[in-house]
């Protein structure tokens, strides 16, 4: 016998009792595992993270006082006291901006409050908008 035929069995041995070659199969089921499994914790984590906001607003109403003036009252919670600003806008019947505010919440406030605001305008306005509120580590208005 050669050392050729004795390291690797010959293709009719193979072929007779049915031996493959090392599969690749394994190793591929566990690196997908692995990606799965790291995309499903980043799924968990953002949602998380996305439905837990250090601040949350909302606009209870709004009444235009005058063709200069509006008010609004604006709901807001904060999960920790840090300092929020809100952001409010009045438009027109043609949706131009007549007017803005940004109302600053400070920290040492209560964390669930009701705040009336004012806004003045340029012209009539004909609603008030919330844009949202934001903190330090939120920069998105909600």
């Amino acid at each position: 016998m050669t050392e050729q035929s004795a390291a690797a069995p010959t293709p009719d041995l193979d072929a007779r009792y049915g031996r493959r070659g090392r599969s690749r199969r394994p190793l591929l089921i566990g690196v997908l595992g692995v990606v799965v499994l790291a995309g499903l914790i980043w799924l968990v984590w953002a949602a998380w993270v996305q439905s837990n906001p250090p601040v949350r607003s909302e606009l209870q109403g709004f009444k235009i006082v005058s063709p200069t003036s509006a008010t609004a009252t604006v709901k807001v919670d904060r999960n920790k006291s840090v300092e929020a600003s809100c952001r409010l806008q009045a438009k027109a019947a043609d949706f131009s901006i007549v007017g803005e505010v940004t109302v600053t919440v400070p920290a040492g406030s209560p964390r669930h409050q009701t705040l009336p605001v004012t806004l003045t305008t340029q012209r009539s306005a004909t609603s008030v908008v919330l844009v949202g509120c934001t903190t330090a580590d939120q920069h998105r208005p909600r």
